[in-house]
């Protein structure tokens, strides 16, 4: 009985985590994919409208060419641009306020190694939408 004790006590005492994590349980593929298509709801596809098809549009419906309802836009966007640059606010009647909102300097992590970083200050537009468009939206 003192050898048998003896034995016990020799091996090394293995954790039942330990065991887990050295032998993964293989999953059928089928029901990972069905957990999968669970979780996420499929996504509905949504259409992306371009200032090209915005200034054809424009063209159809105000009798303009379509040249001429494009380089409207794009002056649109210079413009809107500069005025930001400068750090006005751009109200646009009906739709909402384009503006330039500073972000402070602030501390985050790595998401790969969880070390901390500095991430400096910087500036980002921001859009508040116009009651109108909540509402019709």
């Amino acid at each position: 009985m003192a050898k048998a004790a003896a034995k016990t006590a020799a091996k090394p005492a293995v954790k039942p985590a330990a065991k887990a994590a050295a032998k993964p349980k293989a999953e059928p593929k089928a029901k990972v994919e069905a957990v999968k298509a669970k979780a996420e709801p499929a996504k509905v596809k949504v259409e992306t409208i371009t200032l090209k098809q915005l200034a054809t549009t424009l063209a159809e419906t105000h009798e303009l060419s379509k040249k001429a309802a494009n380089a409207i836009l794009d002056d649109l966007v210079v413009t809107v641009t500069k005025h930001l640059k400068k750090g006005a606010r751009v109200r646009l009647g009906g739709l909402g306020i384009l503006q330039v909102r500073k972000r402070a300097a602030r501390m985050g992590r790595n998401p790969a190694t969880g070390e901390a970083i500095k991430i400096k200050a910087s500036k980002k537009v921001a859009f508040r939408p116009a009651k109108e468009l909540k509402e019709a939206v």
